[in-house]
């Protein structure tokens, strides 16, 4: 498994679907998702380039925090329990997973106990299935408004997971969904709530992901191979 060739390979079709898209490829992030790699692989991708990992496991996260270091950005992904809700807050840059009030209000408590103000993602259930987490696209706009008043959190854009399709095409319906709400809620002007980041889009899809306007890129398999 060569790390560096596979990252260099998923930087350079991130590169391409910018430009096919007509977007500037420094508008794209790539997040590598290092859940269930181990610290030695994670430290070889930091060695290569990467610069963002994502995970999504708090207790898995934080002894490879410990071990590896903050140097760099590590982003959640997954669905923070509200029990490890300070953890969330004094672990990673990001949260891509915000999807209650209830969540929200947790993390904004935490941060503001730690003076720190924490840069939030609003998952959206674009898809509808009751598997994934996310709010209901129609219940986002109510969301963002009671997050505008949580001084401790810093509404930073959207996040979705479509459905796994063999065929990444297939895919596309539910980021060019997640855009538009994202254009509509953009045009309510909610205070003290931006929305220039898109998480949308893995290693089956990201492709696709980026013609439609993601900003941040969530890659595992594709850099650090199948999960053991």
């Amino acid at each position: 498994m060569d790390i560096s060739k596979n990252l260099s390979a998923v930087t350079e079709r991130i590169r391409q679907a910018a430009l096919r898209s007509g977007r500037n490829p420094g508008e794209i992030r790539l997040v590598a998702v290092s859940k269930t790699v181990s610290p030695e692989k994670i430290r070889e991708a930091i060695k290569a380039g990467v610069t963002i990992l994502g995970e999504n496991y708090i207790q898995e996260a934080r002894k490879k925090i410990e071990e590896i270091g903050g140097a760099i950005e590590w982003h959640f992904i997954g669905h923070p329990q509200s029990n490890k809700v300070k953890y969330a807050v004094d672990l990673f840059t990001m949260i891509h997973s915000v999807d209650s009030v209830s969540l929200a209000a947790e993390l904004n408590r935490a941060a503001e106990k730690r003076n720190k103000i924490i840069p939030v993602l609003v998952q959206v259930n674009i898809s509808g299935e009751e598997t994934k987490s996310g709010i209901n696209p129609e219940e986002t706009a109510r969301l963002l408004t009671e997050l505008s008043s949580m001084d401790s959190l810093s509404v930073r854009g959207l996040m979705t997971m479509p459905p796994w399709f063999e065929n990444a095409e297939d895919a596309r319906p539910y980021f060019i969904a997640l855009r538009k709400l994202r254009d509509e809620l953009s045009e309510r002007h909610i205070k003290n709530i931006s929305l220039t980041e898109l998480s949308m889009g893995m290693s089956g899809d990201f492709e696709v992901a980026i013609e439609e306007g993601a900003t941040l890129v969530r890659v595992g398999t594709a850099i650090f191979g199948p999960r053991g």
